[in-house]
């Protein structure tokens, strides 16, 4: 078992404060987006096994994949860790955004790979021949947008802006069927003639604000992403508030974006991303319209279940990710995390002992696959594992 060291990406979108009030430290006024914990090559955890000598979690898989990730981790996703866990902090929205499925992901990156277009290329989408299921649980109240609501839903909210450059948007979201019309107007939202779209925006937020209430997301995301076309795109979707401890699944194609707080979001290590709006960057459009599941659906918030040793587990239908929470208290008995698959522990709260360790909000470990391990004391403890 070995403590890490974690980098945080200081993207713009970042809280300036979520994450240094979290690990204790003083703010240093830029943005401090994500700190990732894991063994993603663009930024892995490092871990310091002989004195003096600190190495990258990558490596230490590296050297040997089934010692540290144990066989049937190996067999069933190669020789690295196929999760990333990450503390992430939206002060600003997040792009609208979906993910390939398995299949679509390798498609698309054979062929990008065929045509030669460089991995660093501003419009490539695929950087990677894998997929990218993702659960967000929440640490704050945390505010997110999670797939299709029903398109009369939309329409009604769109038409209450009283812009008339709305109006066929609405007039098409009360066609059938619904997945149709929901195509039909998220093509014609992306397509629209920029200059067209930014006033449409402009107007569609200054209504937003002015009414208030359910419409005030809106008016904020365009504060952020003025004229950009996802600020309508974002009315065709579930508004999510989910409280401390609430989570959200994000499988393949699911329109989503996060638009503000703190939480623990665990992911299939892949940077397959295809952006849809709130974004200066590249958007594929005919790509995007073949990954979208264009169907009205409840967004599923998870709470999670408690088994008889005090795991409570967020249940997913993806095998590279596992997980849970353990709520300790003090004077209880040691807690056995021992299992035959690496895991990473990290501490969100309290003072927990894992093992010889003890943690502080932010702290984490990598416990390699069968390593004996026993969590005790006070705190919250996240664990990241696979499903065996």
């Amino acid at each position: 078992m070995d403590r890490l060291s974690n980098t945080v990406r200081p993207y713009a979108w970042g809280s300036t404060t979520a994450i240094p009030e979290l690990l204790g430290v003083a703010p240093t006024g830029e943005p401090q987006a994500e700190m990732w914990v894991g063994a993603h090559p663009g930024a892995p955890s490092r871990l310091t096994r002989t004195a003096g000598t600190e190495q990258p979690l990558t490596d230490i898989i590296a050297a040997d994949p089934e010692r540290e990730l144990g066989p049937a981790t190996v067999e069933k996703f190669g020789p690295r860790l196929p999760f990333l866990l990450k503390l992430l902090a939206a002060g600003a929205p997040l792009s609208l955004q979906v993910h390939p499925d398995l299949t679509q992901a390798k498609k698309g990156y054979e062929d990008e790979e065929r045509r030669s277009v460089p991995i660093d290329a501003p419009h490539r989408t695929y950087k990677d021949a894998n997929h990218k299921p993702e659960l967000i649980c929440a640490l704050t109240p945390f505010e997110g947008l999670c797939g299709f609501r029903r398109p009369t839903e939309a329409a009604e909210a769109m038409a209450v802006l009283g812009v008339d450059s709305l109006k066929p948007y609405v007039d098409l979201l009360g066609a059938h069927p619904e997945e149709a019309a929901l195509r039909e107007v998220l093509t014609a939202i992306l397509t629209a003639d920029p200059a067209e779209m930014a006033e449409t925006v402009t107007e569609a937020a200054a209504a937003a604000e002015r009414l208030g209430g359910a419409h005030a997301p809106y008016a904020r995301i365009a504060h952020h992403f003025p004229g950009d076309p996802g600020v309508i795109a974002a009315m065709l979707l579930n508004h999510v508030q989910l409280q401390p401890g609430e989570a959200l699944f994000l499988g393949a194609g699911v329109p989503h974006a996060y638009l503000g707080g703190l939480g623990v979001e665990i992911m299939a290590n892949s940077d397959n991303v295809l952006r849809c709006g709130l974004t200066p960057k590249h958007i594929d459009v005919p790509e995007l319209l073949g990954i979208v599941r264009f169907e009205a659906t409840d967004p599923g918030i998870l709470r999670p279940e408690a088994s008889p040793s005090g795991e409570e587990l967020y249940e997913t239908p993806v095998d590279e990710f596992r997980l849970s929470r353990y709520d300790l208290s003090p004077g209880a008995a040691p807690v056995d995390l021992t299992r035959s698959a690496p895991q990473i522990l990290l501490c969100t709260a309290g003072a927990p002992r894992v093992g010889t360790l003890d943690l502080a909000p932010g702290g984490s470990v990598f416990v390699p696959s069968d390593e004996s391990v026993e969590a005790s004391g006070t705190g919250t403890l996240f664990r990241a594992t696979v499903v065996a």
